[in-house]
């Protein structure tokens, strides 16, 4: 299955940015969602933005539309989180993982829909 590597996280101010990087290995790169999600201490880990890889569409939870965006550099194989205006409510571990196609949000977003998964980054949003 596909290998996933996340890198890009660190500490930043409140209303900074970062941007997340998942570099992706052993993986065909068609019809399957690809996604973000995070985990903080104590908290169930939550889905942040997914991409589906097959038709483009994208999905965001509520808490981040506005200010995350998602893209891809298939000819890297790289999938990208830029995030932006992020507030302390963001400091989580982040993680990429990739999954089968799903169509709908509230499933794309479910961590547990999801078989590979990177080994996290950490944001700290202070």
């Amino acid at each position: 299955h596909v290998q996933l590597v996340e890198s890009g996280g660190g500490s930043v101010q409140a209303g900074g940015s970062l941007q997340l990087s998942c570099a992706l290995s052993g993986y065909m790169y068609i019809n399957n969602c690809m996604g973000w999600f995070r985990q903080a201490p104590g908290k169930e880990r939550e889905g942040v933005a997914v991409l589906a890889t097959g038709d483009g569409s994208t999905y965001f939870d509520d808490s981040v539309k506005g200010r995350f965006t998602l893209s891809r550099d298939h000819a890297k194989n790289t999938m990208y989180l830029q995030m932006n205006s992020l507030e302390p409510e963001d400091t989580a571990t982040y993680y990429c993982a990739s999954g089968s196609m799903m169509s709908e949000a509230v499933t794309a977003l479910q961590p547990a829909r999801y078989k590979s998964w990177g080994q996290g980054t950490q944001v700290t949003v202070s």
